[in-house]
């Protein structure tokens, strides 16, 4: 579904990504993992289109997506939960759903799509007229969630959910996630420094350090690796 090839990007003239190249099936919960810095959130936005690469290839579902405006990859499937949730704090929990529908799909399948957010995140249900940013941590990043599901996404790219949360909360998260891919069978991406929640959720894993790929497997791989032992297991 997703495949990117020897991609380089930075901000301009700071490299953050080197050479990297992975490769995402569709129906799979990939994990990319690292520490601060490694450049997960560029590699983000570099499938976004938020940050061009200098080199390297990205397609997705053949498209060659170099060659599609950033605002018109959403219309593609591909929905993107940045890093600090961001959602709309003077717009209501429902308004704010509505702006994640704005895609094609998303318009199509509306009424379909709202009544699955709201069974899955009935939270947003009973909060649909609140202002978002009135809402818990928490609660807005299940809003996040829930906006970038209303766009009828084929690829849901999750951004550091659980930073900021309590524990509780992030695990709640995490079980919320397992639960839409299970319902789903949605593609996921999932960048996150909770290394042991993230690679107990994925079907695969990439470890993204100083702007490379230095190690990749299924998670029964990446777990029992001495390296991911030691450096972000704890072991």
């Amino acid at each position: 579904m997703l495949r990117l090839e020897g991609v380089c990007a930075g901000y301009s003239v700071l490299p953050v990504l080197n050479d990297v190249s992975l490769n995402v099936e569709a129906g799979q919960f990939v994990a990319i993992v690292g520490p601060n810095g490694a450049g997960k959130t560029t590699l983000f936005k570099t499938i976004s289109g938020i940050v061009r690469p200098s080199a390297g290839a990205i397609h997705f579902e053949g498209v060659d997506l170099l060659g599609i405006p950033a605002a018109a990859r959403p219309h593609l499937g591909i929905a993107h939960v940045p890093e600090g949730r961001q959602v709309f704090p003077s717009l209501s929990v429902m308004e704010n759903l509505e702006m994640g529908a704005f895609t094609e799909a998303g318009r199509r399948a509306w009424k379909e799509n709202i009544g699955r957010i709201f069974t899955l995140l009935p939270v947003l249900a009973e909060r649909r007229h609140q202002f978002a940013g009135t809402l818990s941590g928490g609660e807005q990043q299940m809003l996040a969630i829930g906006r970038g599901l209303a766009s009828a996404p084929k690829l849901l790219m999750l951004d550091e959910p659980s930073m900021g949360l309590a524990p509780a909360i992030a695990d709640f998260i995490f079980e919320k996630l397992i639960e839409i891919r299970t319902q789903t069978r949605l593609t996921i991406v999932l960048v996150e420094q909770r290394v042991a929640e993230a690679l107990e959720s994925a079907d695969h894993g990439y470890v993204l350090e100083a702007g490379r790929v230095v190690l990749e497997g299924n998670k029964e791989t990446l777990r029992a690796d001495d390296r991911v032992r030691q450096a972000y297991l704890g072991m």
